[in-house]
């Protein structure tokens, strides 16, 4: 299965069908929310008192649900209006219930005048104000915030598009500087931000790690379960602290540090100890005698892929060894 960056810009991508497909998704939720969770636990938010974060990337509003619950408030931005149409759904679906719960509660206190007004007295109302707000923007360009908005950010599975460009005016490395700074500026001193995304390469998670090490932020990727295939999960923290370093992750691997030294990056998303006794291998070989592998079948459509052209959809039948000569 190709990745979902190279078929174009995200809006055109995540249109209502698959934004409708991907909200109704049970394990398409179930990991939304596992990521989110971490995220939030990687925040590191004060217990006391709900905080005001911003969701880059909303989607449809699955990771403002689970802040949601914790008792944050959020505004989410997202490039893809048919998202947002699930998400402003779900805001709306929820003020409608507040407000029957509200409306039920008014019709039993009709009975007793003196414990309506007393209900007034202390502040009830019958209808909330929903803790999310949604903004339609592309983070590409910028934040468009006020300075010192946000004590947090999250953003999940957003920021790996940035590394993509669909024209010749958009510049992964310009695109990722713009939205970094200002990202820096829009948080409040002494906040954090946690951007889980998924890398195409190391190269790709370096390039982000370096964006956001040059307009002042300190922190590191931490990758959860590096040696899994699937549940293999990148999140770059970061802060304003000058000494603040990434936290290790789930199975006990640190995060590269992006102001170690000022002078390189070193993203930790391989076991060290297979990656020092493993050569560099370059793409795949045919066989000898000119027959085509499957890996090389694979790699090859794959780079067709990346120049544009149409390929066929990979199989299981894809580079399958025939059991004689027609």
């Amino acid at each position: 299965m190709s990745r979902p960056e190279l078929t174009g810009h995200a809006s055109l991508f995540y249109n209502a069908k698959e934004a409708r497909k991907y909200d109704s998704s049970s394990r398409m939720v179930g990991i939304q929310r596992e990521i989110t969770e971490r995220a939030i636990e990687l925040l590191k938010l004060p217990s006391n008192r709900p905080s005001f974060i911003l969701d880059v990337g909303c989607g449809s509003g699955l990771s403002g649900q689970v802040l949601e619950e914790h008792g944050h408030v959020w505004v989410g931005c997202d490039v893809s209006r048919d998202m947002l149409n699930m998400a402003n759904e779900r805001i709306e679906r929820k003020r409608e219930e507040a407000m029957g719960e509200g409306d039920s509660s008014e019709d039993d206190s009709d009975n007793d005048m003196n414990d309506n007004d007393n209900n007034n007295k202390e502040g009830g109302t019958t209808e909330e104000p929903s803790p999310g707000d949604l903004l339609h923007h592309d983070m590409g360009t910028g934040l468009p915030f006020r300075p010192a908005s946000f004590d947090a950010c999250i953003s999940i599975s957003a920021l790996q598009w940035l590394c993509y460009s669909n024209t010749k005016e958009q510049i992964p490395k310009k695109r990722l500087t713009r939205f970094f700074s200002s990202l820096y500026q829009v948080l409040r001193r002494g906040a954090r931000a946690v951007l889980q995304f998924y890398p195409e390469s190391s190269e790709h998670a370096i390039l982000i790690s370096e964006c956001a090490a040059k307009v002042g932020f300190a922190g590191g990727i931490v990758v959860d379960y590096p040696n899994s295939t699937k549940a293999k999960k990148h999140y770059l923290v970061l802060s304003f602290e000058r000494s603040y370093k990434a936290p290790q992750g789930l199975t006990g691997m640190e995060g590269a540090l992006l102001n170690e030294g000022r002078s390189g990056v070193r993203v930790a998303d391989k076991d060290p100890r297979k990656a020092a006794g493993k050569k560099s291998r370059g793409p795949p070989r045919k066989k000898k005698g000119g027959g085509k592998t499957k890996e090389w079948i694979l790699h090859k459509k794959e780079t067709q892929r990346k120049k544009g052209k149409d390929t066929r959809k990979d199989t299981k039948f894809t580079g399958r060894k025939r059991p004689m000569r027609f």
